[in-house]
This record gives C-alpha cells, structure tokens and sequence, in this order.
C-alpha cells in the first residue's frame, strides 16, 4: 500500500523552486500545502496544476479519473467564477459536526482530520482545534486516558 502524503518538488534552471504536499483520499488527489519561491502568481496555479497532474497521478497510483466537477457561471461584472464554500457551522453545533465526521471517518478507515476538513471547509489547524473543542465538551474520547492517583 502506498502511503497517503506525497512530497513534490519542482526546481528550475532559474534557481526557483516549489513545494507541493500533496494528500490521496478515496482514489482524489488533494494538494494540501504549496510553497513557491519566489512567490507564483494567482494566474500560475493552473498552468502549475496542469504541468504536475499527470506525474502525480502516477506517483499516487491513481488509475481513474472522476469527472470534473462543474463549473458555475461566472457572474455577470466579469470577474471570475468562485466555488461556493460550505456553511460555517459554528460553536456547539460546529464541534458536534465535526465529531461526527471524526467518528465516521474512523470506522471508514480513513484519516479523521481530513474528513474534518472536508466536512468543515476549514484548514487542517483550524479542523484540528475544532476537533480539540469537540474532546473538550465530550463529543469525542479524550486522547490520552489519565491514570487516577489513590
């Protein structure tokens, strides 16, 4: 089995590099972390996304591609189309959301953070301490069982 994470760097002759940390859940490939240096251009990340699909593919062991989700009409001032984010679920309700996930995604066998993540539209930090909130008010065991002193 080929482990979840993969590290991909791209360097040019230039001397600029980028680092891309990408993440394999449920047969997609999500790019979790990217650093440039120098920094790219909004207008780069798909050329770069183009340029990487492929050879990550491979890396990943992906064998089918899902189709592509579609795209929303682009409004009509001219700017650019945009994904609808998920609702911001917040306070109780958020953190009993995402004990859920966490719980679900256990028994799938498949990371419960990312899940989260998912679920939530949040970062992986952000999921994290959402998670962290949710063990607080009980929704989920805690990480460490203490021992009791008599």
């Amino acid at each position: 089995m080929r482990p979840p994470w993969f590290n991909v760097r791209l360097a040019f002759a230039d001397g600029a590099r980028i680092d891309v940390l990408a993440v394999v859940d449920d047969g997609r490939i999500a790019i979790e972390d990217l650093r440039a240096d120098p920094p790219l251009p909004l207008e780069s990340l798909a050329v770069l996304a183009d340029r990487i699909e492929e050879p990550l593919e491979d890396a990943c062991g992906v064998t089918e591609r899902l189709p592509e989700p579609p795209v929303e009409a682009a409004p009509s001032r001219g700017s650019p189309a945009r994904r609808r984010r998920p609702v911001v679920v917040r306070g109780s309700a958020g953190r009993r959301l995402a004990a859920d996930a966490y719980r679900a995604a256990q028994l799938e066998g498949r990371d419960p953070v990312l899940a989260v993540m998912a679920v939530t539209g949040r970062s992986r930090r952000k999921s994290l301490r959402l998670i962290a909130g949710a063990r607080d008010e009980g929704y989920l065991a805690p990480r460490h069982n203490r021992r009791r002193t008599r």
